[in-house]
């Protein structure tokens, strides 16, 4: 028997966490019908409406809603509340009968609402973390965060370069170097290049047509490349969801515009599309020089390399994308990758600060 008709959990989400779900589900469970209303300011750096979403993918049950609410909240001021009452019942007009809260003004609110408080964990002892907690420190919150929030914070590495200059094996031994730290960096996640798997095979269904085909024997469309991108992406978003703080790709959907070029030449408009629809936010450059050439089976452009090695620093430079090119031996290129990623994974911050409070 459910205790109340109609609930309401009203927060910023700023961004959600732990103990924003157990109120939610804790509200969920006394009510016959839940709104989560999700607030937020102009300033703060996670839209409206990704807050919504990632609130609606974890309680695909719970009715979701949000509003701009630019007001600073004073406990203290009645004009103020009625200001911030006018956002809430905008957003909420229908009748509510219980307010959810952990928050000492949950009365208060409740009481504007015409409904009963239900005070849920105030001392936060079933889950020990905070929305200011989180902000401050994301990596010490992972636990704390559910996948889509951790997808949206995840810090996305991408290494890249020519063929045959070593980008899959660094990728590899960041994602080893930064696992070996433990606790939640246990978790680091690498994305092999889908493209190479789609190249496997495509000479795989060839020669079963024409069991003597070679490498230099497949053909690629224009119309393959929407597809790699595509597909690099959604793996990288499944990997990000799983994962550590930051995120190890050996190459990406914007990789890829170069990879077309190379191999059909020009540019494909839908390739750049899907490059720009994911955030990444350092990219590792893998010079050709001091890297021997290795025939694995698909590769057959050593001589491209001085190419594709200034194409990707033109691009990368043309579209403002930050990063740095590696030199020198394994060791070398690795310790730069180290302390390039470490600074990435201390400058911040992730959000800007919220509306000041007075309580």
């Amino acid at each position: 028997m459910k205790s109340y008709g109609h609930g309401l959990v009203l927060g910023k989400f700023y961004p959600p966490h732990a103990g924003h779900h157990h109120l939610v589900r804790t509200a969920q469970d006394r009510c016959e019908r839940l709104t989560v209303l999700v607030c937020a300011a102009s300033v703060e750096s996670v839209p409206l409406a990704d807050r919504v979403a990632w609130m609606r993918e974890v309680h695909p049950d719970v009715r979701v809603v949000g509003a701009v609410d630019d007001i600073p909240m004073d406990l203290q001021d009645p004009v103020v509340w009625d200001a911030h009452m006018a956002v809430f019942t905008g957003a909420v007009p229908e009748r509510v009968d219980a307010v959810f809260t952990s928050e000492s003004y949950g009365d208060e609110l409740a009481r504007r609402f015409g409904a009963r408080s239900v005070l849920v964990d105030p001392g936060r002892t079933v889950f020990p973390v905070s929305g200011t907690a989180v902000r401050a420190d994301p990596a010490g919150c992972w636990d704390f965060l559910e996948p889509p929030v951790r997808a949206a914070l995840t810090r996305r590495i991408v290494v890249l370069g020519a063929e045959s200059t070593g980008t899959t094996t660094l990728a590899r031994a960041l994602t080893e170097h930064y696992r070996r730290r433990g606790g939640t960096w246990a978790h680091t996640q690498y994305v092999a290049e889908y493209g190479r798997e789609f190249s496997e095979r495509k000479l795989a269904a060839l020669r079963s047509r024409w069991p003597g085909a070679q490498w230099e024997d497949v053909v690629f469309t224009t119309d393959d490349f929407p597809v790699i991108a595509e597909t690099q992406n959604a793996r990288e978003e499944a990997a990000a969801r799983i994962g550590s703080p930051v995120l190890f790709c050996d190459t990406d959907s914007f990789a890829t515009t170069v990879w077309h070029e190379r191999y059909i030449g020009g540019r494909n408009p839908l390739v750049e599309k899907t490059a720009d629809r994911i955030t990444h936010h350092l990219w590792l450059l893998t010079d050709h020089e001091g890297v021997a050439f290795e025939d694995d089976g698909l590769r057959d452009g050593e001589e491209l390399r001085p190419w594709m090695t200034d194409r990707f620093r033109a691009e990368l430079t043309r579209t403002g994308r930050e990063f740095i090119e590696l030199t020198g031996s394994h060791q070398a290129r690795l310790d730069a990758a180290v302390a390039a990623v470490d600074e990435l994974l201390t400058s911040g911050p992730y959000f800007t600060a919220p509306l000041p409070e007075k309580r």
